[in-house]
C-alpha cells in the first residue's frame, strides 16, 4: 500500500489540476465553446470510443506504423551500434556525421520523405525510423563499450571468432542496453508519430484529433489525448516488464 500510495497521490493531483481547469473553462463565457476540454465531458466520449469501438479504429493504424518503424530502427540501430562500439575506426569516422543526423528533427524530413515513397504510410515510418534509431543505436555503442574484456578473451579462449563471438557474448552482454534504448525509441516514436499523421493520412491517432478539431468536436479530441497517453504507458510498461524478466548473463 505504501508503494502505491506515491503514483495515487501523483494522479489525483494531476485529475485535481484538470479538474480545476475544466471549472475555470465551465465558468467563464468566452471560453463556453471548449467545455469540452473538461473532465466530465472528456471522460463520457472517451467511454465511448472504448465502448463503440472508434479507440480501436483510431489506435491500429497508428500502433502498426510504430512497430514498423521501430522494427527497422532496432534492425539498423544494432547492427551498425556493435559495429561503431567493436571497431574505434569506424567511430572515429562515423560519429561527426551521426551527431549531426542525430540533432536533425524528424520531421524536418517529411518533404523529403513524401518524394521517396509511394504512399503517405511509408513516409510517416521512415520518419518514425529516422527518430528512433538514434537512441537505439547510441545505447547499443554505450553496452560495447562497457563489456569486460575478460568475457571476450575467454570466448577467444574456447574458438570464438566472428559472428559467433558478436551473437554468443557481445549481444548478450549488451542485450540490457539494447533495451534501454529500445524503450527510449518507443517514446520518441510514440511522440513523432502524431504529428506524422497530421497530413496526408485518413486513418491513425493523429488523424482522428484532426478530425476531431476540424468538427469542433473538443470532448472527443481531449479524449484522444488521454487515449494517446494511456497507449503511450501500457508500451513503455511492456517494455519495461520485458527488461526485468529477461536474463542477461552471457554464456561462452
Amino acid at each position: 500500500m505504501r508503494w502505491l500510495a506515491a503514483p495515487a497521490a501523483g494522479l489525483i493531483g494531476l485529475l485535481a489540476l484538470w479538474q480545476i481547469g475544466g471549472w475555470i473553462i465551465v465558468s467563464n463565457p468566452r471560453l463556453s465553446a471548449f467545455t469540452g476540454f473538461a473532465p466530465g465531458p472528456t471522460l463520457a466520449a472517451f467511454v465511448d470510443l472504448i465502448v463503440h469501438g472508434g479507440a480501436w479504429r483510431a489506435a491500429a493504424p497508428s500502433l502498426s506504423r510504430v512497430a514498423q518503424g521501430l522494427t527497422l530502427a532496432f534492425l539498423a540501430g544494432v547492427p551498425i551500434g556493435i559495429a561503431v562500439g567493436l571497431l574505434p575506426t569506424l567511430e572515429r569516422a562515423l560519429q561527426l556525421p551521426f551527431q549531426i543526423l542525430r540533432m536533425i528533427s524528424p520531421l524536418s524530413w517529411m518533404p523529403i520523405a513524401i518524394l521517396a515513397f509511394p504512399t503517405w504510410d511509408g513516409a510517416i515510418v521512415f520518419l518514425i525510423a529516422a527518430a528512433a534509431i538514434w537512441p537505439i543505436l547510441f545505447a547499443t555503442v554505450a553496452g560495447v563499450k562497457r563489456i569486460d574484456p575478460a568475457w571476450l578473451a575467454v570466448g577467444r579462449t574456447l574458438g570464438g571468432r566472428g559472428f559467433a563471438m558478436v551473437r554468443v557474448i557481445v549481444v548478450r552482454a549488451v542485450a540490457p542496453d539494447i533495451l534501454t534504448g529500445l524503450r527510449l525509441a518507443l517514446g520518441i516514436a510514440w511522440v513523432v508519430l502524431v504529428p506524422s499523421e497530421f497530413l496526408g493520412v485518413t486513418s491513425g491517432l493523429g488523424y482522428a484529433i484532426n478530425d476531431a478539431r476540424d468538427t469542433l468536436e473538443y470532448d472527443r479530441l481531449s479524449a484522444l489525448v488521454l487515449l494517446i497517453g494511456l497507449i503511450g504507458f501500457a508500451l513503455d510498461a511492456t517494455v519495461a516488464l520485458a527488461f526485468k524478466r529477461v536474463q542477461w548473463t552471457p554464456t561462452a
